[in-house]
């Protein structure tokens, strides 16, 4: 093979390596992210459509960056209609602002956030089956992990310690993430969100980064309203 053919099929596995490179989305971990229904319709500043449960319920699965720079709005396919999940999804993926469009949140989790999925997560379908799965049959409901250790919804102040040990127990003692902000009618700090973090494989739980600082309006005191 002569040097100008070697320098030609080098320059084309470069460029097939810079391809590859720059469609390739940069994410370590995901975090599952629930939210507790009535701290959201509290801190929204549009009321809830409908009353809340009190329950944690799914606001999303997020490709994430240990870095912080989380990817967004990746180019995938659209975002298509899922009436085999829809059943489920209602149940353990509301819009709990306003349940007579379930569809315009999942939509927006899609595009923002699951677009950017890759391996293990194939496709729409696979990500939403996926967060299914993780709810129900791989027991990461946060409302279930903290009635278990008896820690009740009651609109009651609660030692964050309890409800972060609590967590910690089911997800092989790693770190959860939290966050509060103020009820604006009661000037109180409520639970709002909890996110349960795993490696980019879903294997194995792993420490949630990045928690929100003390001066952030997300951040969670020692003692929080649940």
């Amino acid at each position: 093979m002569g040097t100008g053919m070697i320098y030609m099929v080098m320059m084309v596995f470069s460029l097939i390596v810079l391809i590859l490179s720059s469609s390739t989305v940069g994410f370590d971990y995901y975090q599952f992210t629930q939210q507790y229904q009535p701290a959201v319709c509290n801190s929204n500043p549009t009321p809830c459509k409908d009353p809340p449960d009190k329950l944690f319920t799914v606001h999303g699965l997020w490709p994430s960056d240990s870095n912080g720079n989380d990817p967004k709005y990746c180019k995938a396919p659209p975002y298509q209609t899922m009436k085999i999940l829809e059943p489920h999804l209602v149940i353990i993926w509301p819009n709990v602002l306003n349940r007579n469009d379930h569809e315009v949140f999942w939509r927006k989790q899609w595009d923002k956030h699951g677009s950017c999925a890759s391996s293990p997560i194939q496709n729409q379908t696979h990500y939403f089956d996926t967060v299914i799965k993780m709810y129900t049959t791989q027991k990461q409901n946060v409302s279930e992990i903290l009635s278990k250790a008896n820690i009740k919804p009651g609109r009651k102040s609660r030692r964050l310690v309890d409800i972060e040990n609590a967590i910690r127990k089911v997800i092989n003692n790693m770190t959860p993430k939290f966050k509060c902000q103020k009820n604006p009618r009661t000037s109180l700090t409520e639970l709002v969100e909890v996110g349960l973090c795993s490696d980019s494989n879903l294997t194995q739980f792993i420490n949630c980064p990045h928690p929100f600082p003390q001066g952030s309006r997300y951040f969670c005191p020692t003692n929080i309203q649940y």
